[in-house]
């Protein structure tokens, strides 16, 4: 997978959180700027790219979104390893996915190997709530991380959201890609030191 030649910053994040909080309908409204009402859940991993730009620099970000069902947890968990960033999803209508955010963090905090930025999540801020902003925001400083609400059928906020992540990622110290660079994917970067982990 090659770089855009005027990459400055790449990363890896994963996407946790139950299933069917909205996880790849964030991606997909990201990445290819659509939206599809009924979207099929995420079999084990999928995997996309998508690029912001910060200050002048582009962030190009290499994505794994994972299922949320247990059975998938083994293979999900290896996933962790080498993860810069981390987008940890909830449904705002859904209780139960908010309880679980403290499960998906320790899980987190158990098998990346280095300490990722985390941005917490409150999706489907579209439809009524059953988890209030304060919740959220509390939730975030309890785990010290960013907290924005955000509804992909809507569009709301979700650039805003990988923009926080990759200005939290950049503000972290991560050096640049040297100018036309060819690097093929992330674990080359590292090899070369280009993106500190």
């Amino acid at each position: 997978m090659e770089l855009r030649p005027e990459t400055h910053y790449l990363f890896k994040i994963i996407m946790i959180g139950d299933s069917h909080v909205g996880k790849s309908s964030l991606l997909l409204r990201q990445s290819e700027k659509t939206y599809k009402e009924n979207y099929l859940s995420t079999i084990g991993l999928d995997f996309k790219q998508t690029s912001v730009d910060i200050d002048n620099s582009l962030v190009q970000l290499q994505i794994w979104d994972t299922a949320g069902q247990e059975r998938f947890r083994t293979i999900i968990n290896n996933y962790y390893r080498g993860a810069e960033g981390a987008i940890i999803v909830f449904d705002k209508s859904d209780r139960t996915s908010f309880d679980n955010v403290d499960d998906w963090i320790n899980e987190l905090e158990k098998y990346a190997v280095q300490n990722p930025i985390k941005v917490l999540v409150g999706n489907k801020s579209d439809i009524k709530s059953d988890v209030g902003t304060e919740e959220g925001k509390l939730k975030a400083v309890k785990y010290k991380m960013d907290y924005i609400e955000t509804s992909a059928k809507e569009d709301y906020q979700v650039e805003a959201l990988f923009q926080v992540l990759a200005s939290r990622l950049i503000s972290k110290g991560a050096l640049r890609i040297p100018k036309g660079n060819k690097i093929k994917n992330v674990n080359a970067v590292k090899k070369r030191g280009c993106c500190r982990s």
